[in-house]
C-alpha cells in the first residue's frame, strides 16, 4: 500500500495468472497452452520479419492481419479489431462498450479477469449464477419484469468449466437484448463449438472475441481479435488509438498472418487436442472422477472422495501442475489442460497412484 496510489488502485484486486514455474521435467497442465508448437510457416514468417525494418514502427492498423481474418471469417476488414492478446481486446471492450448506467451481466463463475476490468474501469456488474450443473442458462440473460442488462459478457465455452452454450442459445441472448452489447469471448471455441461470428451480420449488438494463444499455439506472441458490426469496431479503435496506436509489433503481425494462412495445420492440431481430450475424459472417468462436458482444450474434474486442493498438491509433488481454484462451488474441481498423449498418460498414472493411498 502507498499513500501515492489512487483510490482506483487501492480498490483493485488484480487478476492472478496461472503460474509459470521453473521445475525440471515439469508436466505443465495449468494454463491451457497448446501442447504442440505453431505452424512452421509462423516461425518462417517471424524469421523473415526480423530484419532492418524493425527500426520502423509497425502498421498501426495491422491491415494485413485484418484482411486475412476478414477473408477467413467472411466479413469486411472494418469489422475486425486486433490487439495484444484477447485480454487487451476485452479491456478496450469494457472501457468502450460495456460501461453503461445499467449493470453489465456476466456469469458468477467465469473468467476472473472480468471483475478486474469492472473495478479498473468503474463498470457496474451483476453476477448471474450458473445452474446447478455449472452451465449457462440463456433464459437468465433475458430481460425479466422490466429488468434488463446494460451489456452482457460471457465466455463460450465457459472458463473454467469448459461447458459450451449451443449457438442457438447464444443467438437467443443476443436477439433478446437488442439494446445491449453482447460480448461472446470465444477463446476456446475452436476445440468443439460453433462460433457466433456467423451471427454478426444479423445482430449489430454482437461482438465476438478470439485469441491466437490457444488453438493457434501462439500464447507467446500475444495476438487477439474481435469481429462485430463496424460501429462496435470503430468504438474499440477509438479507445485503442487514445491509449496505444501501435498495439501489434511487426513480428506479431507477420506470425499471425502466417497462422491464418495455414488452415491445414490449424485444423489438424485442433483435431489432435480434441482426440486427446476425449481419451483423457474416459480415463479420468474410469478413475472415479466427475468430469464436466468440455468443448475446450482443458477439462474440469473432481473426485467425490478426494479434496481438490490435496489432489493438486499431490500432483505438484510429482512435478505435475494443474489449476485449482479456491472459489465457492468450484473449490473441489481441478482444471486440467489437455497436453500431449504422453503428458496425459503421466497425469493419469500419477492420479491412479495417488488414489490408491
Amino acid at each position: 500500500m502507498s499513500r501515492f496510489w489512487s483510490a482506483v488502485t487501492h480498490g483493485l484486486t488484480p487478476y492472478v495468472p496461472g503460474e509459470q514455474p521453473k521445475i525440471d521435467n515439469l508436466v505443465k497442465l495449468n494454463t491451457n497452452e497448446h501442447p504442440y508448437g505453431p505452424s512452421p510457416r509462423v516461425i518462417e514468417a517471424i524469421h523473415e520479419a526480423t530484419s532492418d525494418a524493425l527500426r520502423l514502427y509497425p502498421d498501426p492498423n495491422a491491415d494485413r492481419l485484418k484482411t486475412a481474418l476478414a477473408a477467413r471469417h467472411g466479413v469486411q476488414p472494418n469489422q475486425v479489431f486486433v490487439g495484444n492478446g484477447s485480454d487487451e481486446v476485452l479491456a478496450h471492450a469494457f472501457q468502450g462498450l460495456l460501461k453503461h448506467e445499467l449493470p453489465l451481466w456476466m456469469p458468477d463463475i467465469s473468467y476472473s479477469f472480468y471483475p478486474v476490468y469492472c473495478g479498473l474501469y468503474g463498470v457496474q456488474s451483476r453476477a448471474v449464477p450458473l445452474t446447478a450443473d455449472l452451465s449457462i442458462d440463456a433464459r437468465d440473460y433475458l430481460p425479466q419484469d422490466g429488468v434488463r442488462a446494460g451489456a452482457i459478457i460471457f465466455p463460450n465455452p465457459n472458463a473454467p468449466t469448459g461447458r459450451l452454450l449451443p449457438l442457438a442459445d447464444v443467438e437467443r441472448i443476443v436477439a433478446g437484448n437488442p439494446d445491449a452489447v453482447v460480448v461472446v469471448d470465444e477463446a476456446y471455441v475452436d476445440f468443439g463449438g460453433d462460433s457466433a461470428i456467423s451471427l454478426v451480420g444479423t445482430y449489430p449488438n454482437l461482438l465476438v472475441v478470439h485469441t491466437f494463444s490457444k488453438s493457434r499455439s501462439l500464447a507467446g506472441l500475444r495476438v487477439g481479435f474481435a469481429i462485430g458490426h463496424r460501429d462496435l469496431v470503430e468504438g474499440l479503435e477509438r479507445v485503442k488509438n487514445s491509449f496505444n496506436s501501435y498495439p501489434l509489433d511487426r513480428l506479431a503481425i507477420a506470425g499471425a498472418v502466417a497462422s491464418v494462412e495455414d488452415e491445414a495445420w490449424f485444423q489438424d492440431s485442433c483435431r489432435k487436442v480434441v482426440a486427446t481430450r476425449e481419451e483423457l475424459v474416459a480415463q479420468m472417468t474410469a478413475l472415479g472422477f466427475e468430469v464436466l462436458p468440455s468443448a475446450a482444450n482443458f477439462i474440469f474434474a473432481r473426485h467425490p472422495q478426494r479434496d481438490g486442493a490435496e489432489l493438486a498438491a499431490a500432483l505438484r509433488q510429482r512435478a505435475i501442475i494443474v489449476r485449482h481454484f479456491k472459489a465457492p462451488r468450484i473449490d473441489q474441481f481441478l482444471r486440467i489442460t489437455v497436453g500431449t498423449d504422453e503428458q496425459c498418460a503421466i497425469l493419469v498414472g500419477a492420479l491412479a497412484e495417488i488414489l490408491k493411498n
